[in-house]
């Protein structure tokens, strides 16, 4: 089978049903993309395919054709540039991290759509559990990112802040 992944044609071998998951971690070594739940309950497993985000744990990679444009948090941005991925890093959004790569594959994708969201918005689209209970420095990021900000100045802000808990 073949896969453009990241911008590059990729060919694997694997079972009709293989999630494309496993696919993209164990056959394309493209490990950032998590394994969470493994019923598309948790989003760590969030790429965009075609621009919309997918869970790839329950995607049998049999059904992404090599037309489909699949996007890792690898292929976002490789040396960490995506405005959501310097977002993040400044205002501290990960605490274990896990959940991370999902999380910001939602939120570009999130971002794409509606360039403005609403917290309602958010809340609708950022559908990814985290553990850590990172929900409020997530919407913090997003909104950055929405109103054009500079995300290392907004971290520093926040900072600077006494006693904040953002």
């Amino acid at each position: 089978m073949r896969l453009n992944v990241n911008g590059q044609v990729r060919e694997f071998e694997a079972e009709e049903d293989t999630p494309l998951l496993w696919v993209l971690r164990e056959q394309l070594g493209l490990t950032g993309t998590k394994y969470g739940c493994g019923i598309a309950q948790c989003g760590a497993c969030t790429v965009h395919i075609d621009g919309e985000p997918s869970r790839s744990c329950v995607r049998p990679a049999s059904t992404v054709t090599e037309q489909m444009k699949v996007v890792t948090i690898e292929g976002l941005s490789p040396d960490g540039s995506h405005p959501v991925q310097q977002a993040w890093a400044a205002l501290d959004v990960p605490q274990c991290g896990f959940c991370q790569s999902g999380m910001i594959m939602a939120a570009t994708a999130l971002l794409k759509e509606k360039p403005r969201p609403t917290d309602a918005d958010i809340d609708a689209a950022m559908t990814n559990i985290c553990r850590c209970g990172t929900y409020n420095r997530v919407r913090k990021a997003i909104h950055v990112i929405a109103r054009g900000g500079d995300p290392k100045s907004a971290g520093l802000a926040i900072e600077h802040r006494a006693g904040s808990k953002a």
